[in-house]
């Protein structure tokens, strides 16, 4: 079951940096009418929300500062930030380390029961699959986001 999440996660993390990767400048910190974020959170929310499932951010790993619950967790807005907010190609760099210690996460790790079902998710593999489930929604809405914001600049 692991090497099949492996490969669906760098399948998706793979598509996610190459879309993000391929934007013209500027592009990622524009807010478009109708959306709650930009590209630029967005980017880094996947990054940060990844690092909680997989790695337990911010109590058991330290692979990201602790401002990046403040900037990219769930219910933040880039209204908001404040201080050094990592741009874009930081994150893109650190979606792809990140890929790298998924990929080292020993195999039996993924049948281990969760302490407390999250979301629905009982084993730690589904919690995996979730990750990648929420990686692709946020995929789908950064390239909506980049349809609205091209046509709303003709």
């Amino acid at each position: 079951m692991s090497e099949l999440l492996f490969k669906h996660f760098e399948l998706v993390r793979g598509k996610f940096i190459n879309f993000v990767a391929g934007l013209e400048e500027g592009i990622s910190d524009v807010q478009p009418e109708g959306f709650n974020n930009t590209i630029h959170w967005h980017v880094g929310h996947v990054l940060t929300v990844a690092e909680q499932f997989m790695f337990g951010f911010p109590k058991k790993s330290t692979q990201l500062p602790e401002d990046y619950m403040t900037w990219f967790a769930t219910r933040t807005s880039p209204a908001n930030w404040q201080g050094d907010v990592p741009n874009v190609l930081e994150l893109i760099g650190q979606l792809q380390s990140q890929m790298e210690r998924i990929k080292e996460i020993p195999a039996e790790s993924f049948n281990q029961r969760l302490k407390t079902p999250f979301l629905g998710q009982e084993t730690f593999g589904e919690l995996a699959n979730f990750a990648i489930y929420h990686e692709s929604i946020h995929l789908g809405q950064i390239q909506a986001m980049k349809r609205v914001i091209e046509a709303a600049a003709k």
